[in-house]
């Protein structure tokens, strides 16, 4: 199902896949150089709802609109904020999360918004090659039971890079920030994904 949201940064959507007797809302957002066909995110609206996890699909308003380039991240932060009723109006615990600059989103508004959790995928830690532009704070901020799904060859952040935290990380072997993984990789593409899909699984289940 699909929802149109007004905001005040523009018309965002949601993408709906509802779990039959969900327990709890996973909401997730793109990054900023593309949108929710990302593979991560729609492995995870397969996988999730036979779980009990109904996941939202969420897309900015400037990717509704056809633009190219994502705005700044306090736009970004007004169209998340903006699509939250929708989620809240549920009347179930809300997941916030995303991918990249959704997951960056999703960590600076999490306590605002009144979000259980949050979910980052591939968070951009630093830009390629400028880990002295650190974004860490923002991730340990967020206030509430966190995930970090990275992969191991992100260019925007290897794990190993991540500072200890209030936060729990799982590597997926050799994937990039799309969670690619090359043909020789230790793992394949399917096993990359499963990673990603069983750790979320797990972690949703443990939030009670």
């Amino acid at each position: 199902m699909i929802e149109i949201v007004e905001t005040e940064a523009g018309t965002a959507r949601i993408t709906w896949h509802r779990a039959t007797d969900p327990r709890v809302v996973l909401a997730l957002s793109h990054g900023a150089g593309g949108g929710i066909e990302a593979r991560d995110l729609q492995a995870l609206a397969g996988a999730l709802p036979e779980h009990g996890v109904s996941v939202a699909l969420v897309e900015q308003p400037w990717r509704v609109a056809g633009k190219k380039m994502a705005p700044a991240p306090k736009t970004l932060d007004t169209g998340w904020r903006g699509i939250w009723p929708a989620l809240a109006g549920m009347e179930l615990p809300v997941i916030s999360g995303g991918r990249s600059a959704g997951a960056r989103v999703a960590c600076r508004t999490a306590t605002e918004l009144g979000a259980r959790a949050v979910l980052a995928l591939s968070f951009p830690l630093h830009p390629p090659g400028a880990p002295e532009k650190s974004r860490v704070q923002e991730l340990l901020d967020t206030g509430v039971p966190t995930l970090v799904v990275q992969g191991g060859n992100d260019p925007f952040g290897k794990p190993a890079e991540f500072p200890q935290g209030d936060f729990r990380l799982v590597e997926v072997p050799g994937a990039d920030h799309g969670f690619g993984v090359a043909r020789r990789a230790e793992i394949g593409q399917e096993r990359a994904l499963e990673i990603i899909t069983d750790a979320v699984t797990e972690w949703t289940a443990s939030l009670g």
